[in-house]
C-alpha cells in the first residue's frame, strides 16, 4: 500500500491553534494602551508646539521692540531732532495756517539710520537665540515657565522697514496737537523642533509733537495731508 504524501514528505506540521480568549484580551489591552500612549504623545506634541510658538514669539517681539526703541532714541539724540527741525508751518500775514510741510530729506535720513541701527541690534539679539523653559516642551501650560532654559536658534534679520505716520488731534480751543511717529516692521524666523516659525512685529514710537495754535486746514485733519517718509 502506497504511503501518503504526508509520510513521503518527511515533514511534520503542527496543527494551527486559534488564540484563546485570554490571549485575545491581552492583545486588546496592549493595543488600547499603545493607542492611548500615541494619542497622549500627539496631544502633548501639539500642545508643546503651540506653547513654544507663544513663548518664543513673545521673546522675539520684545527683542524687536527693544531694538527699535533703542535705535530711535540713539538716532534722535545724535541728530538733535525736534519738531521745528522736521516740520515747517506756513502762515499768512494774519497768522492763519496755509500749510504744514515736512522736511522729507531729514525724515528719510532718520528713518534709514533708525532702521540700520535697529537691524544691527536685533541681529545681535538673534545671535544669542531665545531661551525657552524646558517645561514648555511638555505641552502643559502651567509647566511652561519651569525648568532650565533651552536656547532656540533665531535666523538673522533680513531687513527692518520704517515709515512715518502723522496725526492731528484737538488740544483745546483753536489748538491742535500734531504728533509725528515712526513705525518699524521686522520679520524674524525662529527655528523650532519640527520646523521654523516666522514672527512679524510692528512697533511704533513717538518722534516729536507740537501744539499748533490756529485753525489747521481740514485736508490735514482728514489725513489727506499727512506727512510721509520711509526708509529706502
Amino acid at each position: 500500500m502506497a504511503k501518503s504524501v504526508y509520510e513521503q514528505s518527511g515533514y511534520r506540521y503542527k496543527r494551527y491553534r486559534k488564540p484563546s480568549s485570554a490571549r485575545k484580551k491581552k492583545l486588546a489591552v496592549v493595543a488600547v494602551v499603545l493607542a492611548a500612549l500615541l494619542a497622549a504623545f500627539l496631544c502633548m506634541a501639539a500642545g508643546a508646539a503651540g506653547i513654544l510658538r507663544s513663548v518664543s514669539g513673545a521673546a522675539v517681539r520684545a527683542a524687536i521692540q527693544s531694538s527699535f526703541n533703542q535705535a530711535l532714541a540713539e538716532t534722535l539724540e545724535w541728530n538733535a531732532v525736534d519738531y521745528d527741525s522736521l516740520v515747517r508751518i506756513e502762515r499768512d500775514g494774519e497768522g492763519n495756517i496755509l500749510g504744514i510741510e515736512a522736511d522729507t530729506r531729514q525724515l528719510n535720513l532718520l528713518a534709514r539710520q533708525t532702521a540700520a541701527i535697529a537691524m544691527t541690534k536685533l541681529n545681535a539679539a538673534c545671535a544669542q537665540g531665545v531661551g525657552v523653559p524646558l517645561g514648555a516642551f511638555m505641552g502643559i501650560d502651567w509647566l511652561a515657565g519651569y525648568g532650565p532654559r533651552v536656547t532656540l536658534r533665531i535666523l538673522p534679520v533680513g531687513r527692518v522697514q520704517c515709515e512715518y505716520a502723522s496725526s492731528f488731534s484737538s488740544a483745546g480751543v483753536n489748538q491742535t496737537l500734531h504728533s509725528v511717529s515712526l513705525q518699524a516692521r521686522a520679520a524674524v524666523e525662529v527655528v523650532l523642533p519640527g520646523g521654523s516659525e516666522e514672527i512679524e512685529e510692528q512697533v511704533s514710537a513717538l518722534v516729536c509733537e507740537n501744539v499748533i495754535v490756529g485753525k489747521v486746514p481740514d485736508i490735514y485733519l482728514q489725513g489727506a495731508g499727512s506727512l510721509s517718509a520711509s526708509s529706502a
